[in-house]
């Protein structure tokens, strides 16, 4: 799953759609409404989806996507928490999702925005990882073909 395109902006609810840039901010698209909105880089900061990562014990960490992935795996037998979750309740959340996350360096704020961003895309049918599939069998082919 590519979450190249989604990007959190400060002070904006969800998440949005970056459709250009410019040097002095973003054009963006709401996928509630559809419609597009130039954000200015002197009122706003703005965060790609694709660029965060939860920390675990060995020191790397584990990319959004490959968590949003793991969410949606386990959401048959593990619920999805509301956002209004109580701290003790989300990291419970978080260990049996990734059972070494670093305690020390994810705050219950950071699993509280994980299970917003991952409701706000799921409930739009926004988070297909057929994608990834298609990706793994075209390496997986190009290596075969390599052997030969």
């Amino acid at each position: 799953m590519s979450l190249k395109k989604f990007v959190v902006i400060s002070e904006m609810s969800g998440v949005h759609k970056m459709i250009g840039n410019r040097s002095n901010g973003l054009i963006v698209e709401s996928f509630d409404s559809g419609k597009r909105k130039f954000v200015s880089s002197r009122k706003h900061q703005f965060t790609p989806l694709e660029s965060i990562s939860i920390y675990t014990n060995d020191n790397t960490t584990v990319p959004l996507s490959d968590v949003f992935k793991t969410m949606r795996e386990k959401s048959d037998e593990i619920a999805v928490p509301s956002t209004k979750v109580t701290s003790n309740e989300a990291f419970d959340y978080l260990g049996k999702i990734l059972p070494n996350y670093d305690q020390d360096q994810v705050y219950y704020s950071d699993i509280k925005k994980l299970v917003k961003w991952y409701s706000y895309l799921n409930e739009r049918d926004l988070l297909d990882f057929s994608e990834e599939k298609v990706e793994e069998e075209t390496a997986e082919n190009k290596e075969e073909t390599a052997k030969k």
